[in-house]
């Protein structure tokens, strides 16, 4: 087995939230129950997905304020927030009153680029600026500046009774450590490491430049490796600088056999998309890691850019029972941190 350069650190799980449209309020609340099965677990973290008019997590940012008052120690993050739905003036209101609650847990993660189906939400979203919004990395430096205490106006002082500031209220002046860029080429790797962000990288990466001519194709992992490299060596950190994996993991070692074929076959059905970039953004993804904690923790030793990185969030699948994802965190914190070198927030 090759060696890890650096051991397991932070173990955390993502999750995407879904429900049902006629009763959301259970779906919610199974999410909630799972962030809480987590903290007594002992993971260190937990993310959520954002889903727009979908039957996702909308909102992360008020279900992770939920979460903050049914916790004790996890962290809390969103895999991403995609800021072009976002004003990043309120959202760094929202960012950073969720963080204060928390006692300083949040771990924002996002992204740039258009809303997904523009053409066909922008009525609704920008009625009047459609055709004006930049939805590149300025609305990410904008956020960030916002989050870390930049001036947001040139007012401030005392107006009749009222006191303003010029500034994002309430300011928490650790947030702005914890934001994190959910990138997957090397230009968003490089343009997070140079703001000095956190790196989330996922099972999805950008296979950029000409094939290699082989019959192997593109390797996930060395993309994925180049990558954190390329981040850590443009951020003030360096080497140091934090970066996550979220590959999908499904350990099976308390699996019923019913779960291990569901969780088997689910693979299977994905497994087609891992074996070339898909579509006009050669998006290549990675393969889902099915299997006891012994041979994941195997093939992830063996991964290149696994050996690089000493942060996970290992993603849950989609479309799961409540049940199987309690079984799985539970074989995730129980069997498979132990097997990748982690120890227990009380060892």
């Amino acid at each position: 087995m090759p060696p890890t350069s650096r051991p397991l650190r932070k173990l955390g799980f993502l999750t995407i939230g879904l429900f049902d449209e006629a009763d959301p309020r259970r779906g919610h609340e199974s999410t909630l129950e799972i962030i809480e099965l987590g903290d007594r677990l002992g993971f260190d973290s937990a993310w959520v997905r954002h889903r727009h008019l979908q039957y996702g997590i909308s909102s992360p940012v008020a279900v992770l304020a939920a979460a903050s008052q049914r916790t004790s120690r996890i962290e809390l993050g969103t895999a991403v927030i995609p800021l072009g739905w976002e004003n990043p003036l309120r959202l760094a209101e929202d960012l950073a009153t969720v963080d204060v609650l928390s006692g300083g847990r949040l771990n924002p993660g996002v992204s740039v680029g258009p809303p997904m189906h523009y053409d066909r939400v922008k009525e609704a979203l920008y009625a009047e600026t459609a055709d004006a919004e930049d939805f590149g990395y300025e609305r990410a430096r904008r956020l960030l500046d916002f989050v870390r205490g930049k001036p947001a106006t040139d007012f401030s002082g005392v107006e009749g009774f009222e006191v303003f500031s010029d500034r994002v209220q309430p300011h928490s002046p650790g947030l702005g450590s914890r934001m994190w860029y959910g990138g997957g080429s090397l230009r968003s790797a490089r343009w997070a490491g140079e703001h000095g962000m956190n790196l989330l990288t996922s099972s999805v990466v950008k296979a950029e430049g000409p094939d290699d001519g082989t019959d192997a194709g593109p390797d996930f992992a060395e993309i994925q490796l180049s990558h954190i490299r390329t981040f850590r060596a443009h951020h003030p950190d360096g080497d140091d600088a934090r970066v996550s994996q979220g590959l999908v993991v499904i350990p099976t070692d308390s699996a019923t056999p019913a779960q291990r074929a569901k969780y088997e076959e689910y693979a299977a059905k994905r497994t087609p998309r891992t074996t070339a970039p898909q579509g006009p953004a050669r998006l290549l993804f990675a393969p889902d890691l099915v299997g006891t904690s012994a041979d994941i923790a195997e093939r992830l030793h063996a991964h290149a850019a696994f050996r690089e990185v000493d942060e996970v969030a290992f993603a849950l699948p989609f479309t799961f029972e409540h049940e199987d994802y309690v079984q799985i965190l539970t074989d995730l914190a129980t069997r498979l941190g132990p097997a990748l070198g982690r120890q227990s927030p009380a060892a």
